[in-house]
């Protein structure tokens, strides 16, 4: 099993290379069609046009597109990723920062998703033909019709205003001094022994992780449930039913680890969306993830900020595609045995 699994991080490793060549080839080629010239953007207002053209000189921007982009994969290839023209920093810096505390909310977010994307499957499918699994299913309608900004407000308005039991900005209360040891705040208050540090953090993360997680778990809901119903037409559940085993029995150890792994595929699908889905969240509540960095970067035309981040959004979704391959071939024996 162990070298069947290696052998598909191998192939995704070499699927995934030409994908990121190709996309940030097409991200490259996109952002100079944008009438903004990093140069000028990179100088003081002050620089004179010899000054400016200089500059351009410096960056090789004066280079025919294709050598310009030789140019920077050679950088990124040297390690180099750019400096921000907006912060004037490296840009690696401030990602790095920034994509423990995404990684953190969107790995909440997932936790929720699930729990009531799992639990409303499930009791969808249990009470099936009968008057709840109608209300869980209109339910699960709702749940999909909002999207997750709209649930953002509203959690703000009823938990952050009217009843005033949650935060609703930023990572942290005033006052309390963030820990700093691997760039994810709740690991780094567990570690260095501060729980109230991360009981804080988690009230600051528990709105914007049920907004996004209430919008992603009626998916998981109703892909459980179907994936239920077909695994009940199976002729070894009709042989289980035969030699007495019961309903409950029937569903949660021979059913459910059938109908799970269908689910188990749309729910890293979905954590890929809902990994770079957190930008509006992210701005609407404050928090400093890589969501709010992107918004902020293309607001101030900050080309070398969004060329890295988009690869960093496009290097996250094809890694989690290769976690849930790995997961679905360790979990599926089927999916081992040779052709």
């Amino acid at each position: 099993m162990f070298l069947t699994v290696f052998s598909l991080i191998v192939r995704r490793f070499l699927i995934a290379l030409p994908i990121l060549v190709i996309v940030s080839a097409l991200l490259f080629a996109a952002l100079r069609l944008i009438p903004v010239d990093p140069a000028a953007m990179s100088m003081p207002a002050t620089a004179t046009n010899e000054e400016i053209e200089a500059k351009r000189i410096e960056m090789g921007l004066d280079k025919p597109l294709p050598v310009q982009y030789a140019y920077w994969l050679s950088n990124i290839a040297a390690g180099d990723f750019g400096d921000s023209i907006h912060y004037r920093r490296p840009v690696i810096g401030l990602i790095g920062a920034a994509l423990p505390q995404t990684i953190e909310l969107a790995g909440l977010a997932m936790i929720i998703a699930s729990i009531f994307g799992l639990a409303g499957g499930l009791l969808m499918f249990y009470f099936r033909g009968r008057v709840m699994a109608s209300a869980i299913d209109f339910g699960s309608i709702v749940l999909l019709s909002l999207p997750d900004f709209l649930w953002g407000l509203f959690f703000i308005l009823v938990f952050g205003v009217v009843l005033d039991v949650l935060p609703f900005t930023g990572r942290l209360s005033s006052g309390i001094e963030q820990p700093v040891v691997t760039g994810f705040l709740l690991l780094d208050a567990l570690i260095r022994g501060e729980p109230y540090v991360a009981w804080d953090a988690l009230r600051h993360m528990l709105l914007p992780a049920f907004a996004l997680g209430l919008a992603f778990s009626p998916t998981i809901m109703r892909v459980l449930n179907s994936s239920l119903l077909d695994v009940y037409q199976e002729d070894f559940i009709q042989q289980a039913r035969l030699r007495g085993v019961s309903e409950r029995r029937i569903l949660t150890r021979h059913a459910l680890k059938n109908a799970v792994l269908p689910t188990l595929t749309l729910m890293g699908v979905q954590f890929g969306f809902l990994f770079g889905g957190t930008l509006l969240i992210e701005v609407i509540y404050s928090y400093p993830g890589i969501g709010n960095l992107m918004i902020g970067a293309v607001r101030d035309a900050d080309l070398p900020m969004i060329q890295i981040l988009g690869l960093t959004y496009c290097v996250a979704v094809l890694l989690i595609s290769a976690i849930v391959d790995a997961m679905t071939l360790i979990l599926n024996p089927k999916l081992r045995t040779p052709r």
